[in-house]
């Protein structure tokens, strides 16, 4: 068959469901191989937001999805979305078409290495070099894509070689089961566990794997040790358990970090310092760490744990509760994390019922969005303000509920990510129910990054709301330099008609004047069955407010 036939056949065996992209002339033959196939094309609006779509796809689900571009400007306008899906561990392939090869020894039009352009932001790239090659290329770059710590992988096709006849049949796909820690290394940590007076958990992106979050749990519900969750984590514990210390992550310090200052053991928990790094919370590197993942710890000053289990992160929770259940729970000194949590709770409800005339602040319209939502509901943050609002006031209850992009951070991420997040509900891809709803929350500097996505959107009928936070500007980067500085650069900008743009693209809008109406607009949006815009002016003269707040912070007792 066709090299093109063949790499189609290979993506159908390794039941690869989606490819997000944008075509162009050296991939027109592999565009052509996918009519009538198993594998869904969803034609974007730019390569970047596919790549965020394909992201999305594997963080909900644990599997890869596509993300297609041509050579050149097609490759390029991918990468920063497949950055983003490496650094935050989401399963990827990125494909893209080459010039042929009979010219990419020399200048030609649109050639560059792509390869070499992809290194530094995949697990692997590879140019298919041979036709007969293409099933052994794509088993490897699905593997890898999927093995933890999951991430992007590149399979470039020169338009020569895609016309080319191959003889090979793709490979049978078999899974191996992941590496499990030795009794020894998991007695070790037991050890260190029955030892300490209050330990506590720091969960990192790693913790929200459907089996470690579940063993997680158990291992709570007999200990009662805290677990503190990283952006990426929200949801490992349910939000309502006692033992659940919410998020951790702010650039000032916050409550929860008085957990870690009163522990004698931290316990991470597919913790990556991409996140957040240790000096922020370990500034003296004297710590007392156990550190379970599924890859040894990164060597840093800050983060230098004397134990480390590595393993498949399920399974060593799952010999941790043996454990406690053969031996019995210590004795532990938890009061100080339950007051952390109670001055949290009461954090929290400050401005939850505002009921104010004009802009909205934060605390409110996150309250409002918070009862919108049910507890499989997926809730998409962009990256701005707003992101620091939701990490610290968006609390979850199930695993993947809550997608904030943590690793890279790019702007740009939530509405094209809300688009192919409803995908994954609507075809039950992550195995959730098909009722779910989706909400994105942007800045509207974020929005606008991708803002032609609104077609792709109403093309394919998502059932998707985003509301957007307008401030017109990029209130993050005034908020930092204000904190620095005393004051901020020029950062303002103007914006659409926000309803008119709406309209335009088919989309229902509604903008919200007053934090009363916020709830019963959200409601609205919800149910509507389309696309939905909620357009809000947020208070963000709560950031200073906040930044003071955390700098008096005084932990409980």
């Amino acid at each position: 068959m066709k090299a093109t036939d063949l790499f189609v056949r290979c993506l159908e065996h390794e039941r690869i469901e989606f490819i997000f992209g944008v075509p162009g002339e050296e991939n027109a033959d592999f565009m052509m191989s996918l009519r009538g196939s198993s594998v869904r094309f969803v034609l974007t609006r730019h390569e970047q937001g596919a790549a965020f779509m394909a992201e999305v796809y594997g963080r909900l689900t644990g599997n890869p999805a596509g993300c297609l571009g041509t050579l050149g400007p097609g490759a390029t306008n991918l990468i920063t979305g497949v950055a983003d899906a490496n650094m935050d561990r989401a399963p990827m392939l990125v494909l893209t078409g080459q010039g042929a090869t009979t010219r990419q020894h020399k200048e030609s039009h649109q050639v560059m290495s792509v390869v070499d352009m992809y290194e530094p932001v995949t697990k692997w790239a590879h140019a298919i070099k041979h036709p007969d090659n293409i099933p052994e290329v794509v088993r490897k770059a699905v593997r890898l894509s999927r093995v933890e710590k999951p991430g992007a992988v590149l399979i470039e096709l020169a338009e020569d070689l895609a016309k080319l006849d191959a003889k090979t049949q793709p490979l049978d796909v078999r899974r191996v089961r992941r590496a499990v820690p030795a009794d020894k290394i998991v007695d070790r940590a037991f050890e260190k566990l029955r030892s300490a007076k209050r330990p506590v958990i720091v969960a990192g992106n790693g913790a929200v794997r459907k089996r470690a979050s579940k063993q997680l749990r158990l291992l709570c519900e007999k200990t009662g040790i805290g677990v503190i969750s990283t952006f990426m984590a929200k949801g490992c514990v349910d939000m309502d358990a006692e033992y659940c210390l919410f998020t951790i992550g702010l650039g000032a310090k916050d409550l929860p970090a008085c957990a870690i200052d009163a522990a004698d053991l931290v316990v991470t928990l597919g913790y990556d310092m991409v996140e957040y790094h240790p000096r922020l919370w370990n500034h003296a590197g004297d710590k007392d760490i156990v550190h379970i993942d599924f890859l040894p710890a990164e060597v840093d000053a800050n983060y230098h744990p004397a134990t480390e289990v590595v393993g498949d992160l399920a399974h060593t929770l799952w010999m941790l509760n043996e454990r406690f259940d053969k031996f019995g729970v210590p004795d532990y000194d938890l009061n100080q994390q339950a007051s952390m949590r109670r001055a949290m709770l009461d954090d929290f409800a400050e401005h939850a019922g505002d009921e104010t005339e004009g802009i909205v602040r934060p605390q409110k319209a996150l309250a409002d969005v918070r009862r919108a939502l049910g507890p499989r509901d997926v809730l998409l943050s962009d990256v701005g303000a707003h992101k620091m609002w939701i990490a610290r006031y968006y609390q979850c209850h199930e695993p993947n509920t809550c997608l904030i992009p943590n690793g890279f951070c790019s702007m740009g991420f939530a509405l094209p990510g809300a688009i192919a997040a409803d995908l994954v509900v609507k075809n039950g891809s992550d195995g959730g129910p098909r009722d779910r709803k989706v909400l994105a929350i942007c800045g509207d500097g974020g929005f606008l990054m991708n803002v032609q996505e609104m077609e792709t959107a109403r093309r394919l009928d998502s059932d998707i709301t985003v509301l957007v936070w307008e401030d017109g500007g990029y209130g993050l980067i005034a908020w930092k330099q204000d904190n620095e500085f005393g004051a901020h650069t020029d950062l303002a900008f103007g914006n659409p008609d926000w309803m008119k743009l709406a309209e335009s693209f088919g989309w229902h809008g509604r903008r919200v004047e007053d934090a009363a109406d916020l709830s019963g607009a959200l409601g609205e949006a919800l149910a509507y069955d389309g696309p939905a815009l909620v357009v809000v002016p947020i208070d963000y003269g709560e950031n200073p407010k906040l930044t003071e707040k955390l700098g008096q912070i005084v932990c409980p007792i």
